[in-house]
């Protein structure tokens, strides 16, 4: 008798962690027909909206492209940059296309995938403040975006210099609007950024005046820590854009210029 119930007993051992191993999110998102990414859409060229109130942009463009390689269709969840992590967490996305730095402390609470893009960060200064440098910011009253990689940095180098101030913003374009109303000297963003704004004319008064000493940001697409199976998806999908040639063709649509490498130097991996 003792035969058989344990038999008995492995069968339904088995056949509970064979249901456990495929109920995964890769497979959830496959089974509902629909990705929701969530997208920074205050956030131009990675993010934005057109003329009909469409949304566009590098990181709408790569969400559409992941989930035609999904086979499922693509829902674009705007989400600001403060809410990317929670909107993950209280289960309104799968999968976070929003410029995310790859940090350490981030990658406590999601996983994320090898960098998708890379970006390199810039001075836009106050026409009128007397900002031509990075150093030159010393001092002055600077701003940058909550939650974001140079937001971090800027603040910590604000308490380093021991004088001036730092001010958190919500969104991009509060930063670009304070920086053209004069409330801050100066901000750093990423290249993209400061081009697409100086560009669009929105935020007279304003000029990108020079490199920020920072790292390269990279960013990396995201997803909860425990999906694995997605996340091995997803970093083969970040090589095939970059094998197949879209991400060159993505980023010179989107940016234009020398394309970013989205390796470390002297990493391997």
């Amino acid at each position: 008798m003792k035969l058989p119930m344990t038999l008995g007993g492995l069968m339904v051992a088995a056949g509970l962690f064979a249901t456990s191993a495929h109920a995964d999110k890769l497979d959830d998102i496959i089974s509902s027909g629909t990705l929701r990414c969530a997208v920074v859409l205050d956030f131009p060229p990675m993010g934005s909206r057109d003329e009909s109130n469409n949304p566009v942009g590098f990181d709408v463009d790569y969400c559409n492209d992941l989930a035609a390689a999904l086979g499922v269709d693509a829902e674009i969840v705007e989400t600001p940059f403060p809410e990317r992590i929670p909107a993950l967490m209280s289960g309104r996305v799968d999968v976070g296309v929003a410029s995310t730095s790859d940090t350490l402390e981030r990658a406590k609470t999601v996983g994320f995938s090898v960098p998708y893009f890379a970006f390199e960060n810039v001075v836009t200064s106050n026409e009128e403040s007397g900002i031509n440098s990075f150093d030159d910011m010393k001092g002055k009253t600077v701003g940058a975006t909550a939650g974001t990689f140079e937001a971090i940095a800027l603040q910590a180098q604000v308490e380093e210099w021991g004088e001036g101030e730092f001010r958190p913003y919500q969104s991009q374009a509060d930063v670009f609007l304070a920086l053209s109303q004069g409330q801050i000297d100066a901000t750093v963003s990423t290249s993209t950024v400061a081009q697409a704004n100086v560009k669009s004319g929105n935020f007279p008064g304003i000029s990108v005046v020079g490199k920020a000493p920072f790292d390269i940001d990279y960013v990396a697409l995201f997803t909860n820590r425990e999906e694995y199976g997605f996340i091995n998806y997803l970093n083969l999908f970040v090589s095939q854009q970059v094998r197949t040639g879209r991400y060159e063709e993505l980023y010179a649509k989107w940016v234009g210029g020398e394309l970013p490498d989205l390796s470390a130097a002297g990493v391997t991996r």
